[in-house]
């Protein structure tokens, strides 16, 4: 309850201070990086640990293998069970969290201050010397089998594991993130601790810290902490681009509804035109109700209940994309409008009545997302991880709000390539075949 109140009152508080607060880049003895973000009104700290790589180092044969590590690293350590594991943080008032995604594994700890040195130190057991108990082993390998069975009847999940084989042939970027029933179920307690070695390595970590600490006190905690990981990690995986031409794949499924879901190659989140990029699928399909897709798929002609587009800066690929949903008789002119919609931004753009309301509602709602420390240090090492410079929150308002509509439409001709959509229909859609 305590913690809990405690973070209550941090998210009302934050967003003002935020505004006005410097992060700082500290270096500590141990040569670790880390951006701190100095709060005391608080006793309270939250810390974001992320290292390249995550899934995409899983070799083909063992996929799913640092999604499963990550699951088990909150089953015990050292000495300690699951449970005693468990009573430990909770007698602490502490909170870990720990993520595999497609290309990073990320360590969350939110902490009070009076507890920070036996937390951070319960946190250092279970990543230095996570117990990977077989018990515990067997028992989260069932739950991942049982998320991977429900998602092979998942149209939507279906529709996307296609897409990324057909955009990303013979990389890892094509594998699931959590495995397959054949690969996990070969996994072994040794296939574990080898994803742990390799995906916790300090060569690709990136640490942020926001809350009552100071960076003299922080230094000596963080090398503690983090100071016995392995230096160096395997190989990261290389870019890539979306190799899927345009066309329509249709993967037959007893369902009375289809899902689709559509790509074609993006834009890099470094490049210079990212923020008229960024504008332009907000405008196109980012936006919820007030988008292009939505008012011409939804509103207008009532084919669907969401429809949206979106940007994805992976790490080693880019992509624009989308999904929708409609009825086996509908979907066909869905997917029609979405095309012509593709087609209409590419050739005339935008207005600049979209224009002005996008840059108002995104400027407008960059703030809410720095509504708790915990959020903070995330987005922190986001922008590290992502080449960001440490000003960025200040200055990205502004950034945005320089973008002309000359800009924005020039990236819409050569951006959106409505030609080269790939769309993947899971269901009965009628009046569709696959077009190879």
């Amino acid at each position: 309850m305590r913690i809990l109140l405690i973070i209550v009152a941090w998210m009302f508080c934050t967003t003002a201070v935020f505004a006005e607060t410097d992060i700082q880049e500290i270096t500590t003895k141990g040569g670790i990086k880390v951006w701190l973000v100095e709060e005391h009104s608080i006793p309270f700290i939250a810390l974001e640990v992320s290292f390249k790589g995550g899934a995409s180092l899983d070799a083909p044969e063992k996929a799913g293998a640092t999604y499963l590590m990550a699951g088990l690293l909150e089953e015990g350590s050292g000495d300690l069970d699951a449970t005693a594991f468990s009573m430990s943080t909770e007698e602490l008032a502490a909170s870990f969290g720990y993520n595999a995604g497609r290309d990073s594994v990320s360590i969350s700890a939110q902490v009070l201050t009076e507890n920070r040195t036996q937390a951070l130190a319960l946190l250092k057991q279970a990543l230095m010397d996570p117990s990977f108990n077989p018990v515990a082993f067997e028992r989260v390998k069932k739950q991942v089998l049982s998320i991977i069975h429900s998602n092979e009847t998942d149209p939507r999940d279906i529709a996307g594991r296609t897409i990324r084989g057909l955009g990303y042939p013979n990389h890892p970027y094509s594998q699931p993130l959590e495995g397959t029933i054949d690969t996990v179920q070969a996994l072994t307690v040794d296939d574990i601790k080898a994803a742990h070695k390799g995906a916790l390595a300090k060569d690709r970590m990136y640490v942020s810290v926001v809350g009552d600490i100071t960076a003299a006190e922080l230094g000596p905690l963080l090398d503690d902490l983090l100071g016995g990981l392995p230096a160096t990690g395997p190989k990261l995986p290389v870019k890539t681009e979306f190799a899927a031409k345009g066309g329509i794949t249709v993967v037959d499924f007893d369902t009375p509804q289809s899902a689709a879901v559509w790509a074609h190659t993006g834009i890099d989140l470094k490049d210079p035109e990212f923020f008229a990029a960024y504008l332009l699928n907000h405008i196109l399909g980012g936006s919820g109700f007030t988008a292009r897709l939505s008012h011409e798929v939804r509103e207008k002609r009532g084919l669907t209940y969401g429809v949206y587009s979106y940007l994805a800066s992976y790490d080693y690929a880019n992509v624009v994309g989308g999904s929708v949903a409609s009825s086996n008789d509908r979907i066909k002119t869905a997917i029609e409008v979405i095309q012509d919609e593709w087609r209409k931004m590419a050739d005339k753009g935008v207005t600049k009545e979209e224009l002005v309301a996008a840059k108002k509602y995104l400027t407008g709602a960059y703030p809410l997302r720095f509504d708790g420390n915990g959020r903070i240090a995330n987005l922190l090492v986001g922008m590290q991880m992502q080449g960001l410079p440490i000003d960025y929150p200040k200055t990205r308002n502004d950034r945005l709000n320089e973008v002309t509509i000359e800009e924005v439409n020039a990236v819409a001709k050569w951006l959106l390539k409505p030609d080269a959509l790939r769309f993947v229909v899971v269901g009965k859609p009628e009046g569709l075949i696959s077009t190879d």
